[in-house]
């Protein structure tokens, strides 16, 4: 059996044969339909977006960073064409791209985003946590600062792609304002809640990191939003748009439909790739594929971790967190001190306490055997290494897209 599996902007090859019992390849499902004029001219819960805005006003765009896979490029001309049809010109509209704690885009990065249309018509700018209002307090005591620009603005439009997201539930709707333009103070409140038992993937009914996200949202206001679910390759393959919650909660159940995956058994082997670029540039980016890898894998079993990382582990914090401490201390030191970057560590670290991590990346192996995991440069070679530790009759569940799938057992 040959499985292709993203890896940075290519795909490996892998063939799974001898002592393997059983191969279960997990998949999210296709659809061929371009769905964003269609959610334009029908939003949910929501007037059009021509019908509420007005030439004299100034408008922000929200959208994702060079981290996310969101096609904001493509996203962007229909609502241009909803904002022209209101006569608002492209001087009264800036892009903002959210960045949360990430680092700054370079300009071509920018570009790269919007697409050079939209970047020569548009203002684009790069959110600043330093540079915020602190507009309240939610319930749940998280202090809401949010970008200056954003505040000011007459009217707030996110943009955003649905995936499973390993705390927050799913990604998209108002996380596009907390943690996507606040302050790093925000942020790491709102982060904290994560150790809530009941902030984990594909849960948002009660799921307090979420909740809190919207609460904040709603300090500010978002006026109209506009979410896609896409597929590895990018395409979308949903969309949703008008009332932030309305039509973010709709996008959530497209993304149940056609990423929730029934498992029959729990596995001895689960081989998964983060998902290739942008989700395996680092390796704080390429986490979120490990949760869902671990819904699959056997207690004390293996997980074959695909992720690149061509800019290395991604935040220096995270990196003092990770290199030289046991999985133990690492959960240890997060119940005492939340600290962001170090709770990409421990989420890791709760997957080691699991099984063993054999990860295929470009990082030195000094590193990787730093944070408690096997290295490999070749995928062949760790499987056969990962084969020859589990014996004859092995179970093998294999991810290629890792943060698009939530397995389900039954």
């Amino acid at each position: 059996m040959s499985i292709e599996l993203p890896y940075g902007h290519q795909k490996v090859s892998l063939r799974l044969e001898g002592n393997v019992a059983a191969v279960n390849t997990l998949k999210p499902q296709r659809s061929n339909v371009d769905p964003v004029r269609l959610a334009l001219a029908a939003p949910m819960d929501s007037p059009r977006l021509r019908e509420l805005v007005h030439p004299g006003q100034k408008i922000v765009i929200i959208t994702s960073d060079i981290t996310r896979p969101c096609p904001s490029e493509r996203m962007l001309p229909p609502i241009m064409e909803e904002l022209s049809a209101a006569g608002v010109p492209d001087e009264n509209v800036s892009v903002v791209f959210g960045l949360g704690s990430h680092r700054k885009h370079t300009k071509e990065e920018q570009i790269a985003l919007v697409g050079n249309q939209m970047a020569a018509r548009l203002r684009c700018i790069d959110s600043d946590p330093s540079q915020t209002v602190y507009v309240g307090r939610t319930s749940r005591g998280t202090p809401i600062e949010v970008f200056e620009p954003v505040v000011k603005a007459d009217v707030r439009i996110v943009l955003g792609n649905v995936e499973p997201h390993y705390f927050a539930g799913y990604s998209g709707g108002a996380k596009a304002i907390v943690p996507g333009v606040c302050s790093v103070a925000t942020i790491r409140a709102n982060h904290a809640l994560m150790v809530d038992t009941r902030a984990r993937s594909g849960n948002i009914r009660d799921n307090p990191v979420r909740l809190d996200i919207e609460e904040g949202a709603a300090l500010v206001g978002i006026d109209f939003m506009l979410n896609v679910v896409v597929d590895s390759e990018k395409n979308i393959v949903a969309a949703a748009a008008g009332h932030v919650t309305t039509a973010h909660r709709w996008a959530c159940k497209v993304v149940d439909a056609l990423s929730m995956t029934p498992v029959k058994e729990l596995a001895d082997i689960v081989i998964v790739s983060a998902g290739g670029y942008p989700k395996d540039i680092n390796m704080y980016q390429a986490q979120k594929a490990l949760d869902n890898a671990a819904m699959a894998v056997k207690p004390g079993g293996q997980i074959i971790w695909l992720a690149q990382c061509p800019e290395g582990l991604g935040n220096q914090t995270f990196e003092r967190w990770m290199v030289g401490s046991t999985p133990a201390q690492i959960l240890e030191r997060i119940q005492q001190d939340f600290v962001l970057g170090g709770h990409k560590a421990a989420a890791i670290a709760r997957v080691l306490q699991q099984a063993t991590i054999l990860l295929v990346s470009e990082l030195p192996a000094e590193v990787v055997r730093g944070c408690s995991m096997e290295p490999y440069t070749d995928l062949e070679a760790a499987v056969q290494a990962a084969l020859s530790r589990t014996g004859e009759g092995a179970v093998v569940t294999v991810i290629p897209e890792g943060g698009s799938v939530l397995p389900k057992i039954g």
